[in-house]
């Protein structure tokens, strides 16, 4: 069996992973690390949870014992989708670089550009970044990157599908083209196949599971949910209550707003629940994933920004509230559980709206997965809600009120066209006239009128409005009548009175 002495690693790397508890190596670090430290571009593909970050940082720490980095002028580039993700390479390589003097520098959203600037001016051995960021720091001029040697790129699927195709482009052109460049992903499709081959050059690829497939140690099941948010949540309240051995877990939402609102109602049932999204700022994050890693909250409800990568490594369950509409993040999500030969369970909630994403993820997966208490076939009747059933009983109490005014409406409309003479008919014309044209202004707060009572019922507040609007249009219209200066254009009848006062001679 191969052990990491077998690999070519130096002496100072070798030690650090014993010191960290490893001796045998994954297969894609098996598989990986020999050629990279011969300076050979890599296209590795594996599961994850198998070890790829170790597969580019420990030949990394080797090659960079050799040399001394410039200030300004990175001698390595790490290019990573996630903020979380690029502070947890960082992570690796304080790990394994701990008998090596490299400077490392982190550069993601959320901190100081002149803390950032600082480590820049020191000299970075390592620089480890999300693209945004880079390009950021490159256009202030406070980067040169014609000394890259190595370049790495990180979940190279999400990467090259998720919209930063124009910024890898960019940054692959600031760069030698004799760089050694390094692809790591848990998928690869085969349309993301032909974007990787642009910047790899005859590379050497290390495949050491299916595409695409997930771990044996993850018992998968689909659970048959009705597609109303609080029956789905109410599902799974139930579904986490029943397993007896979760330990923690994280709950995937599609949107960040789901995120928060799911969030807020297992808080108010009574769990230990904790938040992650895109919208949070760093700081925030990465507190959060801190308490989550520490065992201070139970329950992470996510975004798939926790999908990619994240390296928790004792996850005993994972919860898709929303079935994913890529099924590739399906086997990103369920892989944060069964990591390094654990045991793990996911547990996805599937409407019958979802059904065509079901179907896609069993077909990139290449299995079936099995239906937790029946399939959607065999759903129970939907649950009724209290607030469902307050808000029907306040929409028909709504529709009896309409109907009883526009009864009573009808019986005096009826009266007063049998018994009205046609004098009190023609005097109330002109005020019914009034009364509709110039309607009393009305609170926020229900509809009250100026004086608290409620509009309906103001009759004498109604009249007195009706009189100043009356009297104010007559003072508009003898001011507009006397002004000799021009219309201004673009106004019509409505010009702000500031407008009309005359300036002095």
């Amino acid at each position: 069996m191969t052990n990491f002495a077998d690999l070519g690693l130096s002496q100072k790397v070798l030690s650090a992973v014993t010191d960290a508890g490893y001796t045998i190596p994954t297969p894609i670090q098996a598989g990986a690390i020999p050629p990279a430290l011969q300076r050979r571009d890599i296209l590795g593909i594996a599961q994850t949870g198998t070890g790829k970050t170790a597969s580019f940082v420990l030949p990394m720490l080797t090659l960079l014992e050799k040399g001394r980095a410039r200030a300004r002028m990175p001698r390595t580039l790490i290019l990573e989708p996630t903020r979380e993700l690029a502070a947890q390479v960082a992570e690796n390589f304080d790990k394994y670089g701990k008998n090596h003097k490299l400077n490392i520098a982190l550069l993601i959203g959320g901190v100081s550009f002149d803390e950032q600037d600082r480590k820049l001016e020191r000299g970075a051995d390592v620089l480890i970044c999300t693209p945004g960021r880079l390009l950021d720091h490159f256009e202030r001029g406070k980067l040169l990157m014609s000394g890259v040697e190595i370049l790495v790129i990180d979940e190279a699927d999400r990467m090259l599908d998720m919209g930063f195709i124009p910024d890898i482009e960019r940054i692959a052109k600031l760069i030698p083209f004799t760089r050694q460049t390094l692809f790591f992903s848990a998928t690869m499709p085969p349309e993301i196949q032909k974007l990787a081959d642009r910047f790899l050059q005859n590379p050497e690829r290390v495949e050491v599971a299916r595409r695409s497939s997930t771990a044996t140690t993850v018992t998968q099941r689909f659970v048959a949910a009705h597609a109303k948010d609080y029956e789905k949540r109410a599902v799974l309240r139930d579904l986490i209550r029943a397993q007896d051995e979760l330990k923690n877990a994280i709950i995937f939402c599609n949107r960040k707003k789901d995120v928060a609102d799911l969030f807020r109602s297992l808080d108010r049932h009574g769990f230990s629940v904790g938040a992650l999204h895109g919208d949070m700022d760093q700081r925030s994050r990465m507190a959060m994933l801190a308490n989550f890693k520490d065992g201070n909250i139970k329950l992470l409800v996510a975004s798939d920004v926790a999908a990619r990568g994240l390296d928790i490594p004792d996850v005993s369950h994972v919860f898709n509230f929303d079935v994913p509409i890529h099924a590739e993040d399906y086997v990103h999500r369920i892989g944060r559980t069964g990591r390094a030969g654990r045991s793990g369970a996911s547990f996805t909630l599937v409407t019958k709206r979802d059904t065509k994403f079901a179907d896609a993820i069993e077909k990139l997966i290449g299995q079936k997965v099995e239906w937790l208490n029946g399939d959607l076939s065999e759903l129970p009747e939907p649950m009724e809600s209290h607030d469902t059933g307050r808000k029907d009983r306040g929409r028909d109490r709504h529709k009896d009120r309409k109907k009883d005014v526009e009864r009573s409406g009808r019986g005096r409309s009826e009266h007063r066209s049998d018994t009205a003479h046609a004098d009190s008919a023609a005097e109330l014309e002109p005020v019914a006239e009034r009364a509709e044209a110039v309607k009393p202004e009305r609170n926020a707060d229900n509809g009250r009128g100026h004086n608290g009572h409620n509009g309906r019922n103001d009759r004498p507040g109604r009249a007195q409005n009706a009189a100043n609007d009356d009297n104010r249009d007559r003072r508009n219209r003898h001011r507009r009548d006397h002004d000799d200066g021009p219309t201004p254009i673009g106004f019509g009848d409505d010009i702000p009175a500031f407008m009309l006062i005359a300036g002095k001679a």
